[in-house]
């Protein structure tokens, strides 16, 4: 019981030092950095391609190297800011991502470039796991929920326009420009963050810091059944997410004959979904529990991933394809938002270290259920709903089996 009154003292008053939808609103840039240093130089690949004079696996590569990079810095990152607090590692992540950001823009081989990806990788990882982590600083609880959902609306902007803003940039310069305004968008931000943002993790909260103290902490996570059950669970919906992703261009523009301007369309409606799910989930919130919401957007990926897949066998038109992807696609905003929320309750004095963990083990699922979409080469839907379907019935019995009880 003792432990139960600081975080509802905490609920209770920091509402009232933060403005929600600022703090919301600077926490989705941050969180953002991931999908804007990976989808906002996607337009410029050919051209960088041509530039550099590399073939496009190895511009590719540069793609992998950043993911790896965000990947790899949010196991760091997260528990140093445990132990250091929040605003330090952020300012530093930031700071590091602005110096990567610009020397991307002066890389005069590919080699160059996929170095300086990853670091800008690392860096932007921080933003990601730092966000999360001082959401759970200020909110626990259905606010948690709820500010999650919020925060999803803002982040869930980068994503869908970045490839458009970076083939308007491109329009108006070259690929290097796309990196040069990275750059300065990550000046403003450190900025703002610097000005704008107070030390979310007072020092009495803080832990001590090892290397020892580090693995200790994980492995007090991992010996959680819940908190593992809940990783899996959002581990396996961000490999369908990643599955859809990889798959879908060649599954709509291939199979189906889609132009890249429809498809597009499409892509961007998909994305507008899942900040719309979010969105109900946060509302939601006042009359269902987590657990409930949860389980509802799970059923509800589930049934229809199991009907594309049928679909897709029986070789149905497109857009009974469109309208199973929509609702499997939107249902990311609820069973992440709830998935994390839940998760990183049980480890409120962890949240860097879990949030990192959180992080990792979402981009490792999603890099594995990637490539598995390439088996048929492109030419039926079949491996992509497949992949997507086993992947939501993995999160499923995840959490079934492992947190249902709890």
């Amino acid at each position: 019981m003792n432990n139960a009154n600081p975080s509802a003292v905490a609920v209770a008053v920091t509402p009232a030092q933060h403005n929600r939808l600022s703090m919301a609103v600077l926490l989705g840039c941050l969180a953002g950095l991931g999908p804007l240093c990976t989808d906002l130089y996607l337009p410029a690949l050919p051209h960088i391609a041509t530039s550099l004079q590399a073939s496009a696996s190895f511009v590719q590569f540069s793609l992998t190297a950043s993911l790896l990079g965000i990947a790899l810095g949010q196991i760091f990152i997260g528990p140093h800011s445990d132990v250091n607090g929040r605003k330090p590692p952020l300012v530093i992540s930031l700071l590091v991502f602005i110096v990567a950001s610009f020397l991307c823009s002066f890389a005069t081989s590919i080699t160059e470039l996929i170095l300086f990806r990853f670091i800008q990788g690392v860096a932007g990882s921080g933003g990601i796991v730092l966000s999360r982590a001082i959401a759970c600083d200020l909110y626990s609880g259905p606010e948690l929920t709820k500010f999650f959902s919020l925060l999803m609306l803002i982040n869930g902007i980068a994503p869908i326009f970045s490839p458009v803003i970076g083939g308007q940039i491109l329009a108006l310069s070259d690929w290097q420009g796309i990196f040069i305004s990275l750059g300065v968008f990550s000046v403003i931000l450190t900025l703002a963050v610097i000005l704008g943002m107070t030390e979310s993790l007072p020092e009495e909260k803080r832990k001590a810091g090892s290397l020892k103290t580090t693995f200790i902490t994980f492995r007090q996570l991992f010996a959680d059944r819940s908190f593992v059950g809940y990783t899996l669970t959002q581990g396996f919906i961000i490999a369908g997410l990643f599955a859809y992703i990889a798959g879908s261009p060649f599954v709509l523009q291939t199979v189906y004959g889609l132009s890249a301007k429809t498809f597009s369309l499409c892509f961007a409606l998909n994305g507008l979904g899942i900040m719309l799910f979010a969105q109900l989930t946060g509302y939601f919130t006042k009359r269902f529990s987590e657990k409930q919401l949860l389980m509802s957007g799970l059923l509800m990926s589930l049934c229809c991933s199991m009907l594309l897949l049928a679909a897709s066998l029986l070789q149905a038109n497109v857009y009974m394809i469109l309208f199973l992807l929509f609702f499997i696609v939107s249902c990311i905003g609820i069973t992440t938002t709830t998935s994390f929320s839940l998760a990183i309750q049980r480890h409120p004095d962890s949240a860097g270290s879990a949030s990192g963990l959180l992080g990792v083990i979402s981009f490792i699922f999603g890099a594995v259920a990637s490539p598995l979409v390439g088996l048929g080469s492109g030419t039926t839907a079949i491996p992509m709903a497949l992949v997507v379907s086993l992947a939501n019935l993995l999160a499923y019995v995840s959490y079934h089996k492992l947190t249902r009880a709890n």
